[in-house]
C-alpha cells in the first residue's frame, strides 16, 4: 500500500486551517464558550498537524511531492519543530538491535519509575513548548557565531526524544534544507517578538496560542505514556517482546483518533509494518484482527482506550514500587 498523496495534503491543510482558525476565534472572541470550544478544537487541529512529522520520516520525497517542504513551512517552522527534529532520529527507534536499549532515543523503562516520577514525566509537557521558543529565539542564532554550541544544539538540542542520554550521530549528514530550517525557525520567532512589541500581535492572542501549544504537547506526552508498555531495561528484545511492549488502541476506541491521530492509535502495528501510510493502518489492522485468532499475539497488544491504559501502567509502576519497598530496595527514579 503506497501513500495517497491527496489524502496527506487535505489531512494537513484542513488540520492547519483548523489550528490557526481555532485560534484566532479563542483569542479574540468576548463568549467564554464559544473560545472554550474553539480552543479545543485548535489543541486538536495542532496536535494532528503536529503529527505529520511521525509520517515525514516514513515517506519518501516522491510518494508525496512538496508535502515535506509545506509541513515544514505550515506547521514545522510556525511551531519551532522542524522535520528535522524527527529526521534520522526516529527511524533509529525501528532498528531492531536498538529498540528499547539505551541507545533507543524514544524509549526509557518508564514502568520503572516511581509514580511521582512518572507524572513528571507526563506534566513536563507543558513547557515544551517554552523549550522550543528558547531554542528558535537564541540558541539557533547564537550558535551560528559559537561553534561548539552549534555542535551542541545539533547532538543534543535536535531531536524529539525521551531518553536524555540520547546523542545525535549524523553530524557529518547535517543537510542544507535542515540548516533553512533552523534559520526559518529563528526568523520566525523573532517575528512575532516584534509584531508582539509593535503592537500588531496582540499579547491575548500569543499567550492563548501558548497555552494551546502546551495543552497538545500535553496531550502527545499522555498519548507517548500509553504507547508501550516500557518494561524493557536496555537489554535487547526479540521481535515478540518488541511488539508485545508496544501498543494499539484500535476501534471501538473512536476516541483514540483524537488523542493518538495520524495512525498513532495503530502503535504496535505500526512496529510491525512502519512503512505502511497511517492512512491505511485502520484497514490492516482490522484484516489481521479478522484473520488471527483471539489468542494470538496481535491481539495481545490491544488496550482498550488511553485512560485505562495510564490506570493499567500506573498501578504496575505502584506495585513494582511497593516491591522494592518490601524488599529494601529504592526505587531508581
Amino acid at each position: 500500500m503506497t501513500p495517497n498523496a491527496a489524502i496527506y495534503w487535505v489531512d494537513m491543510i484542513v488540520s492547519v486551517v483548523l489550528m490557526w482558525g481555532g485560534l484566532y476565534v479563542a483569542a479574540t472572541t468576548a463568549n467564554l464558550a464559544i473560545g472554550l470550544g474553539a480552543g479545543v478544537v485548535s489543541v486538536l487541529a495542532l496536535y494532528r498537524a503536529l503529527s505529520f512529522i511521525h509520517e515525514l520520516t516514513h515517506i519518501r520525497d516522491d510518494e508525496a511531492p512538496g508535502f515535506r517542504i509545506g509541513w515544514n513551512i505550515l506547521v514545522g517552522v510556525p511551531l519551532m519543530t522542524p522535520s528535522l527534529m524527527y529526521e534520522g532520529v526516529h527511524n533509529i527507534h525501528h532498528i531492531k538491535d536498538r529498540f528499547g536499549t539505551a541507545l533507543d532515543p524514544e524509549y526509557l523503562p518508564l514502568s520503572r519509575f516511581t509514580p511521582l516520577g512518572l507524572a513528571g514525566f507526563l506534566f513536563v509537557a507543558l513547557l515544551a513548548p517554552l523549550g522550543v521558543i528558547l531554542r528558535s529565539v537564541v540558541l539557533i542564532p547564537l550558535s551560528f557565531v559559537v561553534p561548539p554550541l552549534r555542535r551542541y544544539l545539533k547532538t543534543k538540542l535536535s531531536a524529539l526524544i525521551i531518553n536524555p542520554d540520547f546523542v545525535r550521530e549524523d553530524l557529518n549528514r547535517w543537510r542544507t534544507a535542515w540548516v533553512l530550517q533552523d534559520i526559518g525557525c529563528w526568523l520566525w520567532s523573532w517575528a512575532v517578538i516584534a509584531a508582539t512589541v509593535a503592537g500588531v500581535l496582540p499579547l491575548r492572542a500569543l499567550l492563548t496560542g501558548l497555552l494551546i501549544f502546551s495543552l497538545a504537547t500535553f496531550l502527545n506526552q499522555a498519548r507517548t505514556l500509553v504507547a508501550h508498555h516500557w518494561d524493557n531495561e536496555g537489554d535487547k528484545m526479540t521481535l515478540d517482546e518488541q511488539f508485545l511492549d508496544s501498543v494499539n488502541v484500535p476501534p471501538p476506541n473512536l476516541a483514540s483518533a483524537l488523542w493518538a491521530p495520524v495512525g498513532l492509535r495503530y502503535h504496535a502495528l505500526h512496529h510491525l509494518l512502519p512503512r505502511l501510510p497511517y492512512h491505511n493502518l485502520g484497514k490492516a489492522h482490522a484484516r489481521l484482527a479478522e484473520a488471527l485468532g483471539a489468542d494470538s499475539h496481535y491481539h495481545q497488544a490491544s488496550q482498550p482506550g488511553l485512560f485505562e491504559a495510564l490506570a493499567n501502567l500506573f498501578r504496575r509502576v505502584g506495585q513494582k514500587n511497593a516491591a522494592k519497598k518490601t524488599v529494601g530496595g529504592q526505587p531508581a527514579h
